[in-house]
């Protein structure tokens, strides 16, 4: 059965530095370690539902809708870009936590690209004591994705038609069983159970086309290689042996590029779509960061 939707404590409207509103929540106690996270292309504040579960109330998860997806607002045309990724996980992070207050910030698959477009900026490094980089790749998506068979053997189709794949604005049409199984192929392991490729499919297709087409378009011409060069947190990485969006050689490459790397967590058999497919090693990896470089928060006296 899918996880039930969990009961956020606190819900915030934050508005991005050109004045994009994002939806953002926050779960568990006020006093547990701050983890942010920043969920993928074509996803939801959804995609953490599984985590949330399995963490109960050991952190408090700052989560929010990327624009143009979610509950967020849909920017102007000229609004997708990385660095406007960076401003709102800033703006989110700003509203979300104390002053001066530091915490883990994590991703999955664009939402670690997020992570690498804001290594750069000072305010960034002021707030993130550690990170997690989930199912992603700094560079070169097209040309290393695996969705279509063939893409090895002839890398310029490959690319031509995994840009395309990126890149199309066209109406995704209804959930079928079809549709659902071309998804479960491109995102997830073969054993993948059907609730879960549901929930993957109801978030995918909820994305406008114009909105999921810009980012795509994005994605498709990503490179974010001299800020993952410039990621001085400690990091994690987690990545599925049988991602086909983006394939392990981005993960490890990604280990030789981080100034710091704690780790790569290679889940054998899984897909794309970790936070689903394998919410508890996730866990696991956010409760160590969090462990070990975060703090305790100190509880207020009660009068």
């Amino acid at each position: 059965m899918p996880t039930p939707a969990p009961a956020p404590r606190q819900h915030l409207s934050v508005h991005s530095a050109d004045g994009t509103r994002l939806h953002a929540e926050i779960h568990g106690p006020p006093q547990a370690p701050p983890v942010v996270l920043a969920h993928g292309w074509a996803c939801s504040i959804r995609l953490w539902h599984p985590l949330i579960a399995e963490l109960g109330d050991r952190l408090r998860l700052v989560c929010y809708d990327q624009r143009g997806h979610g509950r967020s607002q849909v920017p102007r045309p000229g609004g997708y870009s990385t660095s406007a990724l960076a401003d709102d996980l800033l703006a989110v992070t700003e509203a979300a936590l104390e002053p001066g207050e530091r915490a883990v910030v994590a991703g999955h698959s664009m939402g670690a690209m997020t992570v690498m477009a804001a290594a750069e900026r000072p305010r960034f490094a002021a707030r993130a004591a550690a990170a997690l980089l989930a199912s992603t790749g700094p560079s070169d998506l097209p040309r290393s994705s695996r969705v279509f068979p063939g893409a090895a053997r002839f890398p310029r189709a490959g690319r031509l038609a995994h840009r395309a794949m990126l890149t199309a604005p066209l109406p995704l049409g209804p959930r079928t069983r079809l549709s659902r199984a071309a998804l479960r192929y491109a995102t997830m392991a073969a054993d993948a159970p059907p609730d879960m490729v549901e929930v993957c499919a109801e978030m995918v297709h909820a994305v406008a086309p114009a909105p999921r087409a810009r980012w795509g378009r994005v994605l498709a011409g990503i490179d974010l290689d001299r800020g993952l060069a410039r990621l001085e947190a400690p990091t994690q990485i987690v990545a599925g042996t049988a991602d086909r969006l983006t394939p392990l050689g981005h993960a490890r490459r990604m280990a030789r590029l981080l100034p710091d790397c704690r780790g790569l967590l290679e889940l054998d058999g899984i897909g794309h779509m970790t936070p689903l497919e394998a919410p508890a090693p996730l866990a696991r990896g956010l409760v160590a960061l969090a462990d070990t470089h975060l703090a305790p928060r100190p509880r207020q006296e009660s009068a």
